[in-house]
């Protein structure tokens, strides 16, 4: 007899990518379809994203209405809405393993964005949106970046970047940064090692592409609060990125590659005892979980997952081990802090509102809710107006404080998804608090300039 869900907490299988059958378009739709028969009967993730509502609404106008009346080429519509931000099977469906219906709705998508991309099915303008190393080549160079900056922000040039790569006119874009993080990272002030029982006393730093090229300020405000702490830290000798855009499109294959740029020197500082930082939820991610799920069977990267840290979860632990700093002379007033879907789903608990909770005469208001950016998603056409109706309830939520009164500041992990909500908040007449990112409140409430 089926048990109704899981006692257990929800276990990961192993992605078997490299399977043949893995690409079998007709076997991954008998498992679309079985997936969509039981999500069809429970409905509970039904307020996560539009992948669901698709569903249900081309079940329901369907001749049969069940799963067995929607025509198999619809099925792409659903997949196309999924945005892998993992949500239902982290924290909704009842139905993960080790139920016996094993049912795996966010990597069956993923199997299909494979396929898809294996037909050749991916448009150009999406592969290049994914590219964020090709992006971030121009970032550092002087008057180029300035004027790409400029050019950015015209009517004339959003409308062309709108037609040839289907980015929204109307959606947020970054910036290129004037000088990159990775060449303009001090060394750091401290070398005593010390060692908690927790946490690693020193630490190698992960840049990610974002930091790197567009919003450095992120990065330093994490050195300087390592360095008030008395953390030794190095930047990883050289990166790529990570590969979650080209996760999100299903080119596993570039995943594949940018994996074997990164473990082989992501590992060498786990082996040494270097706790790894990334300052970008949807990065750390990468390492700790879509990572080695693809490759469980490489001891280095199985070294990298244990070594990979949340930065707030460094932090927390750090502060149990005894060995961080708690006086924050600066109070940081109202705060509505998001926590991101990428963070969620690391179960690690919500270390960022933890820490945040620390500072004196702060007021936290957290929303814990998917902001819609997704990535790349939501500055496309096709769905940056769903990313901003997606969004709506956490940028209301995000207005008001407990006791009615207006936010300080707005924050999220999530860079982009910080973004996204502070046009949110515009769009919708929700007032103009400064958005800062978690970090970057530390390091303000810590005073240190």
């Amino acid at each position: 007899m089926a048990r109704e869900g899981n006692l257990e907490a929800p276990t990961r299988h192993a992605l078997d990518w490299k399977n043949p059958d893995f690409y079998d378009e007709e076997k991954c739709f008998t498992e679309l379809e079985r997936i969509f028969d039981i999500c069809h009967g429970c409905r509970r993730c039904v307020s996560l994203c539009g992948a669901f509502p698709t569903l249900f609404d081309l079940v329901d106008e369907s001749s049969t209405l069940e799963v067995d009346g929607v025509a198999k080429a619809d099925y792409w519509k659903v997949v196309d809405q999924c945005y892998m931000c993992d949500l239902c099977y982290m924290t909704k469906c009842p139905y993960t393993p080790p139920h016996e219906w094993n049912l795996d709705f966010p990597h069956t998508m993923l199997r299909a964005k494979a396929i898809k991309f294996k037909k050749g099915e991916v448009k150009a303008s999406e592969k290049f949106l994914a590219s964020t190393d090709v992006h971030g080549s121009f970032a550092g160079i002087p008057i180029v970046v300035q004027v790409a900056n400029a050019v950015n922000k015209t009517q004339a040039a959003r409308g062309v970047m709108e037609n040839l790569l289907g980015v929204d006119k109307n959606a947020w874009l970054p910036e290129l940064a004037t000088r990159k993080f990775r060449s303009s990272a001090p060394e750091a002030r401290s070398t005593d090692v010390k060692d908690g029982e927790k946490t690693p006393g020193k630490v190698a730093i992960f840049a990610t592409c974002y930091v790197n090229y567009n919003e450095p300020g992120i990065g330093h405000d994490l050195l300087k609060i390592l360095d008030h702490n008395h953390i030794p830290y190095v930047l990883v000798e050289k990166e790529k990125c990570c590969g979650m855009p080209k996760l999100e499109l299903g080119d596993l294959a570039s995943v594949e590659k940018s994996k074997n740029a990164n473990i082989p020197v992501l590992a060498k500082y786990a082996k040494d005892g270097f706790a790894i930082l990334s300052a970008v939820p949807s990065c750390t991610l990468m390492f700790k979980q879509e990572i080695p799920l693809m490759f469980p069977d490489d001891a280095d990267v199985q070294r990298v997952k244990e070594a990979m840290w949340d930065p707030f979860e460094y932090l927390s632990a750090r502060k149990r081990d005894g060995l961080l700093k708690t006086e924050f002379p600066q109070p940081l007033g109202k705060i509505s802090y998001q926590i991101p879907c990428h963070g969620r789903v690391q179960n690690i608990g919500r270390k960022t509102e933890e820490v945040l909770k620390w500072i004196p005469g702060t007021e936290l208001n957290t929303i814990e809710r998917c902001s819609g950016h997704a990535g790349t998603f939501g500055v496309k056409k096709a769905y940056h107006q769903q990313a901003m109706k997606i969004g709506k309830p956490v940028f209301k939520a995000m207005a008001t404080m407990k006791d009615g009164s207006k936010p300080d500041f707005i924050s999220s992990d999530c860079p982009l998804g910080g973004h996204h909500i502070a046009q949110g908040f515009e769009v919708n007449g929700l007032g103009t608090p400064e958005l800062n990112h978690p970090l970057t409140l530390v390091r303000k409430a810590y005073a240190l300039k």
